[in-house]
């Protein structure tokens, strides 16, 4: 299993980095580069190319409504050529509000989007000349919608890849089954080990009986947070921020892709209660209301035998890759908690 961890887009990036660089000694793997309404994502991958060795180095996710699929096929090519050939394009919708809110574009068609920006992004890398004819894309432009004069080009720079990898950040059954069939991995949220089949089972079979025999198994990255040892068990309590956001206030009352896969793990009345009290601006209740079942099933914090438990049970479920938190406070209790999972990874 590879270890994967999600840069702190939050705080001092350059300081987020040179964590990084020691987690990198330390055994991880992949870095994801997250872009919510943050600085974007691809100016910090360059600089992460530039500071690390051997890290992949993943877009976590970029919104496909706020860049052309050139573009973005462009910028993972840009990435692949700086880290030698360590990027991977992390694609997602993200969702109505920071769309539609933030960058006052429509969110609509989010998986017939996705579909069509892997296909153009896959004949940009080629070097083929690109011509797509979609019902969202259209490349040339027709002379209806533009001024007629486009033309077919390919992409100047030979990549260093003409495959880099893609991964989809998908929820419903729809954009799961798309994501099987099409991509190179899958980064969901809130994945149970014990939830998953139920949740997600058919689209993920579904998709994979379309998915070309020439592609490697889907990679599935899932895990939580990390803290290995005995006594640790109340550093569970630091994921109740982060849920309560996802699951109370990421998204309208109506429309919440975390509340609704939540409430498909086995927690229906926990989450209309979640959301209930964070929309109401109690945040803290909020928190308090997460089942500390929950956290501790979705989780790798606890004695070395409850986290292998665990790691068999999410390899047993299909997960591939790791994506984790690292629960310690310092720079130094996170790199230590690296390296342990990492020797631990490896004896199974």
């Amino acid at each position: 299993m590879r270890i994967s961890t999600m840069l702190n887009y939050a705080s001092d990036f350059k300081s987020s980095v040179a964590e990084i660089q020691e987690l990198e000694q330390a055994g991880l793997d992949l870095v994801w580069v997250p872009e919510a309404y943050s600085f974007d994502a691809p100016s910090a991958m360059g600089y992460l190319a530039a500071k690390t060795e051997r890290v992949t180095i993943a877009s976590g996710i970029l919104p496909v409504y706020t860049r052309t699929p050139t573009l973005l096929a462009m910028t993972a090519a840009g990435i692949d050529s700086l880290s030698d050939g360590r990027a991977m394009l992390g694609l997602g919708a993200s969702g109505p509000q920071v769309m539609e809110g933030f960058h006052g574009v429509s969110y609509e068609a989010p998986v017939a989007h996705l579909r069509e920006t892997i296909e153009i992004c896959r004949k940009v890398w080629r070097r083929e000349k690109v011509e797509f004819d979609g019902k969202h894309y259209q490349i040339p432009l027709s002379a209806e919608r533009g001024t007629g004069l486009g033309k077919p080009l390919k992409l100047i720079n030979h990549p260093v890849r003409n495959d880099i990898p893609i991964c989809i950040a998908s929820l419903g059954p729809a954009s799961v089954k798309m994501t099987a069939e099409l991509a190179d991995a899958w980064l969901p949220v809130f994945f149970s080990a014990e939830a998953a089949a139920g949740i997600w089972g058919e689209a993920l079979a579904e998709g994979t009986r379309k998915r070309s025999p020439d592609k490697a198994p889907l990679d599935i990255f899932a895990g939580g947070g990390v803290a290995i040892g005995d006594g640790l068990e109340h550093l569970r309590d630091r994921g109740r921020p982060q849920a309560a956001l996802y699951i109370g206030g990421m998204g309208a009352r109506s429309k919440n892709f975390y509340n609704d896969i939540f409430s498909q793990s086995g927690y229906p009345d926990a989450a209309k209660e979640i959301q209930d009290l964070y929309l109401a601006g109690k945040k803290e209740e909020a928190e308090a209301a997460i089942p500390a079942e929950y956290l501790a099933k979705n989780s790798l914090i606890g004695p070395e035998g409850f986290v292998k438990d665990s790691l068999y049970a999410l390899r047993e479920a299909g997960v591939t890759s790791l994506n984790i938190a690292f629960a310690g406070s310092t720079v130094e209790e996170r790199v230590k908690q690296c390296e342990t999972l990492r020797n631990l990874v490896d004896s199974l």
